[in-house]
């Protein structure tokens, strides 16, 4: 939670200054366990294909979307496609996460887990 509200600060300051991040800024390299990393890539790209147009029109900060385009002159369709495949690889990181036994118990991936079910749908 407090990482989520960190991201929520940062977003509030670039559009304080008017500023499209990079990728790198936006998406930063995680520390956390894998599948918190791949449930986080879920989360944070599919809630932004779904909802630029919308926060664009009422003056948001620039989503995943417009940092991606912007940063690599991709159109939309493009960087919906290169999302696609990143959201598809991190499914396939909390399937492994989950299906090899660690240390962490089961009840507490399923929380990770199910956080990305809910995003995804």
């Amino acid at each position: 939670m407090k990482n989520q509200v960190r991201a929520y600060y940062e977003e509030a300051k670039w559009l304080q200054v008017q500023q499209a991040p990079t990728m790198e800024e936006y998406m930063p390299i995680f520390s956390e366990p894998k599948i918190v990393r791949a449930s986080a890539i879920v989360c944070r790209l599919m809630d932004d294909m779904v909802s630029h147009k919308f926060e664009q029109r009422r003056g948001h900060v620039a989503s995943a979307v417009e940092c991606y385009m912007k940063q690599h002159g991709a159109s939309e369709q493009e960087t919906h496609n290169e999302f696609n495949k990143q959201v598809r690889d991190a499914w396939k990181d909390i399937n492994e996460e989950c299906l090899i036994p660690t240390a962490v118990p089961m009840p507490i991936l399923m929380r990770v887990l199910n956080l990305a079910r809910v995003i995804d749908v």
